[in-house]
């Protein structure tokens, strides 16, 4: 996106923040004249409150500024975006009210509710304006891409790859990779354009406006020299980091009596944590088992019907600290499915599937019946996915720090999932996702996973 196309949508977004912060206050204090709670007033003309609003307005707009909504991140999700914008609100709304307090002292007179009802009005009308600013700017970058250079042609580069085709709404056009591999003429149809020591001249000879280093192997010097290159062309750069930058994110640096140590926070969940998880898990498997189990009761019936059989398959998985446990499914494939071919990972048009079977894989609610797993504390609503005790021996031979997976509770859902990592995909980059999860836990981070699942989760196109 050009630099006026930027500051054109940002001068647009800043007045509609400002048009629905104007909305929020007007509504509110019609809320306010008409709801009789917590009790019925008599407010004075909404002119009288002008002089609030000429503060709150330009009280929002520069906290907004300060918690970088201006600030173009195209690829943050959408539940990331109304969570920063709920904050915004918020931490805009005490401010303008004190700074109001403050001005004009006793002159004004506005009560309570009419604040709370503001701040709920202001948050849902500002969400609503910049995802109608967001859907402008993106059919915007769809029809002008910003051209992209992907230096890294291995797994990571082809990981990075298939995300931008599968996102055009933010804007990206693929015009090639840069790479050291002199057999890759080209990657999944995109052609590779040169070796690393020539990434200049190919930023300067195709348009390059922004380049994606995926060489989480590089040494620094190599990392240093690409990212040279492509500073002196004025493009911008971005770094797809390397396993120990991903998992070592909870390290710290300590002293020993002049000497530095790094020092590796304990992320495992305990107390209170650990308390709060467990509740949440309870309290949502409980309560899903109650809502849901007419559904459960009649897939049950049609699995009956589809073929012979139980209606449950109980897998062994391996859970925490390396236990296995019994997962329970619904019952997709043939009783006789791994008895020529021993475990084996589904694939895409499994024909060991039955005619049932492939419908609750595709929708994932044969994963449905692991809530008596969550309810009875073999698993957590959300945590690393488990797999089969052959696989978890084969993995961890090969996969850094795999069974560190291990050190909380499976998932019914999980951070990787979420992002398209599951069925026949990458398990180094599932294991980088687990970690993750693991080392940055919080409830707020277990309900985003939960919200993302139930939305584009049920969806994945690797679910089979």
């Amino acid at each position: 996106m050009t630099r006026k196309a930027s500051f054109f949508f940002t001068f647009l977004t800043t007045l509609v923040d400002a048009a629905m912060t104007y909305m929020g206050f007007f509504i509110a204090y019609q809320l306010r004249q008409r709801l009789p709670y917590p009790t019925a007033l008599d407010l004075p003309p909404f002119s009288y409150y002008f002089g609030m609003l000429a503060i709150q307005i330009p009280t929002m707009l520069f906290v907004f500024f300060l918690a970088r909504l201006y600030h173009q991140n195209r690829g943050l999700p959408t539940f990331d975006r109304i969570y920063s914008i709920f904050v915004a609100v918020s931490v805009g709304i005490i401010a303008s009210t004190a700074a109001t307090t403050f001005v004009h002292r006793n002159e004004l007179d506005y009560t309570r509710g009419m604040v709370v009802y503001d701040w709920l009005v202001t948050a849902i009308l500002v969400v609503i304006g910049r995802l109608m600013t967001q859907t402008l700017r993106s059919s915007h970058q769809m029809r002008h891409p910003t051209h992209v250079l992907l230096i890294g042609a291995g797994d990571i580069g082809r990981m990075v790859l298939q995300k931008l085709v599968q996102s055009p709404r933010l804007g990206y056009k693929v015009v090639g990779f840069a790479d050291e591999s002199p057999e890759r003429h080209e990657v999944a149809g995109i052609p590779v354009l040169g070796n690393l020591s020539n990434v200049g001249a190919i930023i300067q000879e195709h348009g390059v406006e922004e380049a994606i280093i995926t060489l989480p192997g590089a040494s620094h010097e190599q990392a240093l020299d690409i990212i040279s290159q492509c500073e002196r062309q004025r493009v911008m750069v971005r770094l797809f980091p390397d396993l120990f930058q991903i998992i070592a994110s909870q390290v710290t640096i300590s002293d020993l009596d002049g000497l530095p140590l790094l020092n590796v926070r304990d992320v495992a969940l305990r107390g209170w944590r650990l308390t709060l998880k467990r509740t949440m898990d309870v309290a949502f498997s409980a309560v899903s088992l109650i809502l849901l189990s007419p559904i459960l009761l009649f897939i049950a019936l049609l699995i009956k019907l589809d073929s012979p059989g139980p209606v449950f398959y109980a897998q062994i998985r391996v859970g925490l600290d390396g236990k296995p446990f019994p997962m329970l499914k619904f019952r997709s494939m043939r009783m006789d499915a791994e008895a020529e071919t021993g475990p084996v990972w589904a694939s895409e048009n499994d024909p060991r599937r039955t005619r049932l079977g492939s419908a609750l894989r595709r929708l994932s609610v044969d994963e449905l019946p692991q809530f008596i797993n969550v309810l009875v504390g073999q698993m957590s609503l959300v945590g690393p996915r488990p797999e089969r005790p052959i696989f978890v021996e084969q993995f961890k031979q090969v996969v850094p720090r795999y069974m560190d997976r291990h050190m909380e509770k499976a998932g019914l859902t999980g951070w990787a999932q979420v992002n398209g990592l599951r069925g026949d995909t990458s398990i180094i980059e599932r294991t980088k996702y687990d970690i993750y999860y693991i080392e940055n836990w919080s409830l707020l981070f277990d309900i985003k996973i939960l919200l993302m699942t139930l939305g584009s989760g049920l969806r994945s196109k690797n679910a089979y």
